[in-house]
């Protein structure tokens, strides 16, 4: 069966839609990452771990998002990635990491879309082939 994915992520949640013979289907993977913010020692006495402990904390939860995400598109045939920051990059990296490279389309910087203008702009990329009844 004929599978393509395009994909809307930034580090918050991710868009899916998934075009096969069948139709479509739009999944919602959220990340439950809080903003990633950085502080500063305000005393001096930080030696800086806890913000090391902070940052491996939201990576290994970036990986897991990441993972989930990959796990719905890893049988498309063909894979559009967009979004407005690093998330698609970060994601495109995993994705190659799975030896799934060849299926990487497309990977575009956009802003902030609604979920109608992310299933538009991947229905124009892949336009749904109805069965020949």
């Amino acid at each position: 069966m004929n599978k393509q994915a395009g994909l809307w992520i930034d580090h918050r949640k991710a868009i899916i839609v998934l075009i096969t013979d069948e139709g479509e289907e739009v999944k919602k993977i959220v990340s439950d990452i809080e903003k990633h913010v950085r502080f500063t020692g305000g005393d001096g006495s930080e030696d800086g771990s806890s913000e090391d402990v902070r940052d491996r904390q939201f990576g290994n939860h970036l990986n897991s998002y990441y993972d989930q995400v990959i796990a719905v598109v890893r049988d498309a045939d063909s894979i559009q990635i967009f979004g407005p920051g690093e998330a698609k990059g970060e994601l495109e990296k995993r994705i190659e990491h799975e030896g799934l490279k060849a299926n990487i389309l497309a990977v575009e910087t956009v802003d902030k879309m609604t979920d109608r203008q992310i299933t538009a702009k991947v229905r124009e990329r892949f336009p749904v082939q109805h069965p020949a009844s």
